[in-house]
């Protein structure tokens, strides 16, 4: 499935790179609100899911990573060689977007949760704790998409489009409750162009703990279903 491991790093940081870069853009920009920002995302997954999905898989997320890695398809090596080349890319894409735009006024799209939050009469508060929860939720529906229309249906077409929009209707709940990362990288990149580490770990736990479930629950169920079947 894999091509060499220095061709699907390179693809890893590229894709990465392009998720922060016009993902965290567009919520830096405020154009098209939420729904451009959830479509931006779901957009780079599913073009970059073809470009480079035959050579390496197009994880271009730590959490999808161990995900992967939980269910047995990729080996430790490789999977740490992936999340340092994955987080290099955010990084890398959050500082020449902080050039970009002048500096970091507009936060980078930051991920952050939300405070105050009023719909209709009610005030919402998304503590740490529930943070990291809707973190491992949202992350899990994302991961549970990779190995069931990627891996197993091997990077097809419908597998692409099942993952940009998965990736999507996650932003587009929880969005404004968390800036739904989903990927520690996301998270990484605009928090250290702007120094901002505020709940970080939330981003790092939840995604992680959401990606290594949706895995498991491959491996365990999903995957054995299949080769019964066989």
């Amino acid at each position: 499935m894999y091509h060499k491991l220095s061709t699907s790093l390179l693809a890893e940081f590229i894709g990465t790179f392009a998720l922060i870069f016009i993902g965290a853009g567009t919520g830096a920009l405020g154009l098209g609100g939420l729904v451009g920002v959830a479509f931006a995302h779901g957009l780079v997954v599913l073009g970059f899911a073809y470009a480079y999905g035959h050579i390496s898989g197009t994880h271009i997320n730590p959490a999808v990573t161990l995900g992967v890695w939980a269910a047995g398809k990729i080996d430790a090596a490789r999977a740490f060689s992936y999340i340092v080349f994955q987080i290099a890319g955010g990084i890398l894409a959050a500082f020449v977007l902080a050039w970009v735009l002048g500096g970091t006024g507009t936060d980078l799209g930051r991920t952050a949760l939300a405070h105050g939050l009023q719909v209709r009469d009610v005030t919402i508060n998304v503590t740490p704790a529930i943070g990291v929860v809707l973190e491992a939720i949202l992350t899990f529906f994302l991961v549970n998409a990779v190995m069931n229309a990627g891996i197993s249906g091997k990077a097809s077409v419908p597998g692409g489009l099942a993952i940009g929009l998965t990736l999507t209707f996650c932003i587009l709940m929880g969005g404004p409750l968390t800036g739904a990362s989903l990927n520690p990288a996301r998270s990484i990149g605009p928090a250290l162009a702007t120094g901002n580490f505020s709940d970080l770990w939330v981003y790092l736990v939840g995604p992680a703990l959401g990606g290594v479930a949706a895995g498991l629950l491959y491996k365990t169920v999903y995957e054995e279903e299949r080769s019964r079947k066989k």
